[in-house]
């Protein structure tokens, strides 16, 4: 376990891809950045921990899964998660990747927006989107199969710390970002996509907002990489970066000034304090506070699951439609 690492938020700015073809380019180019991450900063300090942006190798260009599915969802792994897997191998590094639109033959009538953690070793661990921004956004969750087979919140014990994931619109939701701290995260990543008015400019910076309260909930360091992607490249939002790296207790160290474009941020990841921190507390540990048997919402379930079919705007609204009728007036 190194006593100090450095963890680096790298945002992206690509034009939106409509074929699976052109994701080679973008692969080519994170790798370009980690290797530049690495190499420049390794006079001061070690960078070990890169986190890319979701959409960063496609995004949901079209408006249905067999769409998606023909044109831009590819398996995971494939050749190009191979390239992250020889960039770690080779410095020693761990790379959350920039997310994919993943097709699994498990699934056949769905996709998912999934990213992969890994590290010298290989894959440590896949994330699909648990919290899909619906209505847009046609991808399956873990949350739609009554009889999904894996763990939805996976957390992987590294020397950098115990490391878990979660993407963009799942931030907005306490329980996902608390379900992943109590699988043991210490670090969690996002990878994310948010685009304006709720970047990280006053006065609708949710972005900052929430990575720093989920921080401080969980008293855990938060990893966050936002889009950078001009309105130009990914119509009809503009994507403001502003990528950053909170602590435990909310405190920002560091952030890419808001606005499109290529930006790199990197702040240290001490480990041993905030293991120190979580032993010492007595007070503000919301963890082990935690009340969780008063809270009966949790138990009721809302937004419907929507199974093995494929999915539309028009049935996910007729999903949404169906939670809000049980929520009270």
């Amino acid at each position: 376990m190194p006593d100090l690492y450095y963890a680096a938020t790298c945002q992206t700015d690509f034009s939106c891809p409509m074929t699976r073809d052109e994701i080679a380019e973008r692969t080519r180019r994170m790798c370009a950045i980690a290797e530049q991450t690495i190499a420049g900063y390794e006079p001061f300090f070690d960078v070990r921990l890169l986190v890319f942006p979701e959409f960063a190798h496609a995004a949901p260009a079209y408006d249905n899964v067999s769409a998606l599915r023909k044109n831009l969802a590819v398996p995971l792994p494939n050749e190009h998660t191979e390239q992250y897997e020889k960039l770690c191998r080779k410095h020693g590094c761990y790379i959350q990747t920039g997310s994919f639109i993943e097709a699994d033959p498990d699934f056949p009538d769905a996709v998912f927006n999934a990213t992969l953690l890994i590290g010298p070793a290989g894959i440590l661990s896949k994330y699909r989107k648990v919290n899909t921004w619906i209505p847009w956004e046609v991808h399956a969750s873990p949350h739609d199969f009554a009889d999904y087979p894996d763990d939805p919140f996976p957390v992987v014990d590294t020397e950098l710390g115990k490391l878990g994931v979660a993407i963009c619109y799942d931030w907005l939701f306490p329980e996902t970002i608390r379900q992943i701290a109590f699988n043991g995260a210490e670090v969690i990543n996002r990878v994310s996509a948010y685009m304006d008015p709720w970047g990280a400019t006053a006065p609708m910076d949710w972005w900052t907002l929430m990575n720093r309260a989920r921080a401080v909930e969980n008293t855990a360091y938060v990893v966050a990489a936002n889009q950078g992607a001009a309105m130009a490249n990914y119509p009809p939002f503009s994507w403001p970066g502003g990528s950053m790296i909170v602590n435990h207790d909310g405190v920002i160290l560091a952030q890419a000034d808001p606005g499109p474009g290529e930006k790199v941020v990197v702040a240290p990841i001490d480990i041993d304090a905030l293991r120190a921190e979580r032993k010492r507390r007595q007070g503000h540990d919301m963890r082990a506070h935690l009340r969780s048997e008063i809270h009966d919402y949790a138990r009721q379930g809302y937004l419907p699951r929507g199974g093995r079919t494929e999915l539309t705007i028009d049935n996910i609204g007729q999903r949404i439609a169906d939670a809000k009728a049980k929520l009270p007036d």
